[in-house]
């Protein structure tokens, strides 16, 4: 088992990597505290993983909600469901709530973490490639809304993070391919040699070969880690960075209703579209173009926009949280490995390359 650290100061938490982590009792208990437990997963991962993390919890009231799978659910009305529980059962602020599942329980769930009674301890036990590596760490939590997606949030902390890397082995391709994205876009901003190594190994990661996937979630998470320690909020741009493919990844989601996609699967078109444009402006190489089109081809994700037109991208990207002053930002590429944040484009530029993968 691996321990990474998350340096916030009074909100430092670790990050603990590991298969088998969930029958891992010792560990389990010593990061849930609280007098009162509320467990949120969703009809998937619960019949799978929740007797085992339950047997491994501490002595302590326990109450479980159970949601429905699916990026559509992760709404206002659900988290008010969730809210209720901890409400009606008269939960104080020594209560902890528990993420167990994929990126949308653990959005959610930090979400109704930091709302209730002004914020109440988090765990997320992330069970999917895509919340391993990204989404159970750095503390934003969200609800959709139908004008966008993850408009109604909060930065809330976990206080740790269990990542059981075994959990990945009955993840459906779909779902392996979708968490590869988010861990090409860390190579894309700042890891030129992950990239490279993404490049020689990626059949590994598509087996779901064990030694593979634990080097992705590591590496992925200490980068995580070390972007957040510098950046907690998003004040002096360094973590704006993870957004990079998420602008125009958002865009496309919103516009299919978060029907069509799944997030990693936006996500990786979106970094297709960020590359593009990076080349449209004369950054990127044509030869990174094509490196960059060609790995996200090989992990079987997407690299057009759904099927959406470009006007309709462009009207969900100008209520994106990274709008300042009425400019969208973008996270655009110098090169692999290195990107940038940047409301100083040519519009046209952007024009051009929605043309080209939307519609």
């Amino acid at each position: 088992m691996d321990t990474l650290k998350v340096e916030l100061g009074t909100r430092s938490y670790p990050i603990l990597i590991g298969a088998g982590l969930l029958a891992h009792a010792e560990a389990v208990r010593r990061h849930v505290p609280g007098r009162d437990l509320l467990v949120v997963s969703d009809t998937t991962v619960a019949p799978l993983y929740l007797p085992a993390l339950a047997a491994s919890l501490p002595e302590q009231r326990r109450l479980e909600v159970i949601l429905p799978e699916g990026e559509m659910h992760k709404t206002l009305e659900n988290a008010a469901r969730v809210l209720d529980v901890l409400v009606s059962n008269r939960f104080g602020r020594d209560a902890t709530v528990l993420a167990l599942g994929g990126g949308v329980v653990g959005d959610l769930a930090g979400f109704v973490a930091a709302c209730y009674q002004r914020g109440v301890a988090l765990v997320q036990v992330p069970t999917t490639l895509l919340a391993q590596v990204d989404s159970a760490v750095g503390g934003k939590t969200a609800v959709n809304h139908p004008g966008g997606k993850n408009l109604i949030g909060a930065f809330h902390q976990p206080v740790a993070v269990l990542a059981d890397t075994a959990t990945l082995a009955t993840l459906p391709p779909r779902e392996l391919r979708a968490g590869l994205a988010e861990v090409i876009k860390y190579a894309l901003l700042c890891d030129a040699a992950l990239f490279e190594w993404l490049e020689a190994h990626l059949e590994e990661l598509l087996a779901a070969k064990p030694e593979a996937l634990a080097h992705v979630v590591r590496r992925s998470c200490e980068l995580k880690a070390m972007i957040v320690g510098r950046d907690e909020r998003e004040e002096r741009g360094d973590r704006a960075l993870l957004n990079l493919g998420h602008t125009f990844g958002h865009a496309v989601e919103s516009a299919t209703g978060y029907r069509k996609w799944l997030h990693g699967e936006a996500v990786a078109a979106g970094l297709v579209m960020a590359a593009a444009m990076s080349r449209e402006l004369g950054l990127v190489s044509p030869e990174e173009l094509v490196r960059v089109h060609t790995l996200i081809e090989r992990a079987g994700l997407p690299t057009r926009g759904a099927g959406v037109g470009p006007d309709a991208v462009l009207e969900h990207m100008r209520i994106d949280k990274k709008v300042l002053g009425g400019r969208l930002r973008l996270v655009l590429l110098r090169r692999i490995g290195n990107a940038f944040l940047t409301g100083d484009y040519s519009g046209e530029a952007l024009e051009r390359t929605l043309a080209v993968y939307c519609g």
